[in-house]
This record gives structure tokens, sequence and C-alpha cells, in this order.
């Protein structure tokens, strides 16, 4: 029963379908005409495509202005990209592609109708780089470096030529993009600095011709050495002062104590204390003589030198006029040796006081000049650490000149991390319409819509079929049913 039921099914769709046929056939036909002479009117679409190869370069790479030298690469892979798709479909360097090539030659439709409504030139402008953004596609390929664009246009010839002249702009447009745009301001400061180094060196030997400051170190380790030395003989000479004092005054109580004279009948001649007296004479005016060689005559230690010269010619006179006098008491000897050891005491103590004095002196002198050497030594460092900076910034900013002009010359001839791997060719063939995939698609849509329409007509119709409808809608059973067929002909005269 199921495999007649399907029979009967079958049967039915065929009956239906021989029933309406020259309205499927009809629909079928219109859906194909109509679909094959559209497709036929739509204009031919054609697209040219220039591959490019990025690749990383100096435009990829920073390196710091000042400071620690060094460098290093600054984006991704992926950032590298994309960056320079930006670049690529960038409206200043479309509006360069639409100016160069001009809109009446990219769109004349388009151009006629905006110059019959009265447009502006920057007005047709304007609407032939939003229809040529359209029509661009950039795009990366996955996993690679390499960027495809293409653009589409009615025209083979204009497609192939405003892709390749996009990529010529583009490849300066990069450049400019990545150029060093402050390479004079690094001339003008490379000047500057040049300046001031010569400035600072000049300063720096001006300086040491004037304080003779050429080794500072040994200088002062001379004159550290000089007032070891003479404040070690300082306090040895203020040590003697200390004995001779304490020795005078030993001298000077052993007289008190001892007579100066003796009764004696006898004449006392003193040319012995006369002798010596002169001997120390000649040794103090030695000395005078030896430091008018190295001080002026206003230092004070010749004036106690000259008093000493003085207080002992005065002694001597008085011994020489009382040498030859006859005394009725004699002299005593230890009262005399004690005066003589006495004067030779009092000499060599003024000389010691003078020494130390003197001492003293040039131990200040020294002090004051460390002092002054120190101050000279840091005014030194100063301009000293003045020359190394501006010699480092003199540097820094020559190497950065030198690599601008480096890289202005390779911008000149045009020396970029782009590359051109497939310019784009005139295309032979259109990427839309693709007429055999609509001709397939009308094939498809007529057959369907055949079908809809026999299915569609079938239900709108008030008529029976087959005797299975008979039955089932009026409810009477079918004896005998016979096949209709038309007559093939008929005579003329004949109603039929």
């Amino acid at each position: 029963m199921e495999q007649n039921g399907l029979a009967m099914s079958l049967r039915d769709l065929l009956t239906v379908l021989f029933k309406h046929k020259w309205k499927i056939v009809a629909t079928f036909m219109a859906s194909v005409v109509t679909i094959t002479i559209a497709t036929s009117m739509l204009p031919l679409i054609y697209q040219a495509t220039s591959t490019l190869l990025v690749k990383f370069g100096r435009e990829n790479i920073y390196r710091s202005e000042v400071g620690e030298a060094g460098s290093w690469i600054s984006l991704s892979h992926e950032e590298m990209v994309n960056s320079e798709i930006q670049v690529l479909t960038s409206r200043d360097l479309i509006e360069r592609v639409v100016k160069t090539m001009g809109p009446e030659v990219l769109y004349p439709r388009m151009a006629g109708d905006l110059r019959d409504q009265g447009r502006s030139g920057e007005s047709l402008v304007s609407s032939a780089v939003g229809i040529f953004r359209k029509s661009l596609s950039v795009d990366g390929v996955k996993k690679s470096n390499v960027i495809q664009a293409s653009f589409e246009h009615e025209s083979p010839m204009i497609a192939s030529q405003a892709v390749n002249l996009l990529v010529d702009l583009f490849k300066e447009k990069h450049l400019q993009v990545h150029s060093d745009p402050k390479s004079p301001f690094l001339e003008q400061q490379l000047a500057a600095h040049e300046k001031s180094l010569k400035e600072s060196e000049d300063e720096l030997e001006r300086y040491r011709q004037e304080y003779q400051t050429f080794s500072l170190e040994e200088q002062k380790t001379l004159l550290l050495q000089q007032r070891t030395n003479f404040d070690t003989v300082m306090k040895n000479t203020r040590n003697q002062v200390v004995e001779l004092k304490q020795k005078l005054d030993t001298l000077r109580s052993q007289m008190q104590k001892v007579p100066e004279n003796i009764p004696l009948a006898t004449v006392t001649d003193r040319h012995a204390i006369v002798d010596d007296v002169k001997n120390t004479l000649l040794n103090l005016q030695l000395r005078e003589q030896d430091l008018l060689m190295k001080y002026k005559s206003d230092n004070p230690m010749l004036v106690k030198v000259r008093e000493e010269i003085a207080l002992v010619k005065e002694y001597l006179k008085k011994q020489e006029e009382d040498r030859k006098k006859v005394q009725t008491t004699g002299k005593n000897v230890v009262h005399q040796e004690l005066e003589k050891e006495l004067i030779k005491t009092q000499a060599e103590l003024k000389a010691q006081e003078s020494k130390a004095s003197e001492l003293s002196i040039q131990v200040s002198q020294l002090d004051h000049e460390l002092q002054a050497l120190d101050l000279r030594e840091k005014e030194l460092q100063r301009l000293l650490r003045e020359r190394e900076m501006n010699e480092k910034n003199y540097k820094t900013y020559r190497e950065k000149v030198e690599e601008a002009r480096i890289v202005d010359d390779m911008n000149l001839r045009k020396m970029a991390n782009v590359s051109v791997i497939q310019e784009a060719a005139v295309p032979l063939d259109p990427i839309r319409p693709r007429k055999n995939l609509y001709i397939m698609f009308s094939l498809i849509f007529g057959v369907i819509g055949g079908l809809g329409v026999d299915l569609f007509s079938e239900i709108l119709s008030q008529g029976l079929t087959t005797p299975e409808q008979v039955e089932k809608r009026l409810g009477l059973r079918i004896l005998v049913s016979l096949p209709y067929r038309p007559a093939l002909w008929a005579p003329r005269n004949q109603e039929t």
C-alpha cells in the first residue's frame, strides 16, 4: 500500500507538471533571459593588484637623540605592517593620486554630472577621493610582511596605472613620514656647541697661563712638603727658644750669686772678652748679609738681627774702653764667664726668636698659598667639567648630524625598507560581473521559479485533475476513467 501511495504521489506530481508545463517553460525562459540581459548591461569591473614587501630597516630602528648611545627596534612585526597600511590608505596620498591622474580621467561620468551641477574643482576632487577609497583595498598577508594593494575600475589600463602611481607616491610618503625633520635644528645646535667648546677651551688655557696651574697635584705636593719641613724646623726652633730662655734665667740667677769683682792688685786685660764679642758680632753681620740676600730690608728677622748687632757693638765699645784700666780689685773670672755666656745666650735667643718668627711667617704664607691653590683647583675642575660637557655635547650632535646627512642622502636616492614585489599589470579579465556564475544562478532560479508558478497555479485552480481528487472532493466512487487526448488535427469547417 505504501508503494502504491508513493506511486500515486509521483503520478500526481507528474500530472501537475505536464498540466502547467508551458507556464514552467515560460517562467524559466523569462528568468534566464532577464538575468542574462541584466548581466550583459552591467559595466565590467577590472582589478589591478600590486604586492609590496615591508622589511625591517632604519625607519623602524629607534636611536636616542641625546644621552646614552644605542638603538633598538621600536615596532613589532604586526605594528610595522599596520603602520604602512595606514600610510598607504591615507587621504593625503589618495588625493595626490587623484590630482595627478585627474578626476576627469578616473571618473568621467561623475565629473560630468558634478560640472553640470556647477560644483567646484575641490568638490570634484573630494568626490573622486571618496570613490577611489571605496574602490581601493589594502590588506596584509597573514604571517608575513607582505602587503597587497588592489584597485577596481572599469578601465583595466587606469586600474593598473592608479595602483602603480599609488605605490610610487607611497614610497615617497614613507620616506617623508620616517625622515628626521630636525636636521637644521641639529646643525644649529652643533654650531652652538662647537662655539661653546672653543670658548671653554680658551678660558681654560687662559686660566692655566695666568696661574700656572698645569700640574696642581705636583704643586700641592711640593707646598705640603715645604710646609711640613718649615713646621718641623719652626717647632724645633721654638723648643730651642724655650731652652735658651731657661738657660738665660739660670745664668742670671748664677750671676747674682757670683760677685763681679774680687780683690786683686793686678791689671786685668780683657782681650778674651773682646775677642769673643767680636766673633759674635761677625756672626751676626754674616747672618745679616745672608738674610739680605733672601728678604727685603724691612723683614722682621733683619730688624732683629740689626738690633742684636747694635747691642753687641755697644757692649764691644764698652769693653774696649775698660780693657786697659788698672783695677785695684780684679774681675771675677767666673762672673766674666757667666757674663760672656749670658751675652752669647741672649744673642742666640734673639736669633732663634727671629728664626721662629720668620718660619711662622713662611708657614702662614704656605697656608695661604695652599688655600689659594685649593680655590684654583676648584675653579680648574669647574673649567675642566665645562669643557668635557661641551665636548661631549659637540660629539653627540656631530654624530647626529652625520646620521641625519646619511639619512637625507638615502632619502634622495629613495632607499627605503619598502620593496615592490610585483607591479600592477593590466588585468585581462574582469572580476565583475561573473557572467557564467550569474547564468548558472539564472538557470537554478528559473527552475525554482517555474516549479513555484506551477504549484501556485495548481492551488488556485478550481478543476479536478485526477480521479483521486474527484473521490476526495465529491465523495463519489469512480467506476471508469477515460484519458483525454486532444485531436492533433481537425477539418477547417468543423468546430472542435
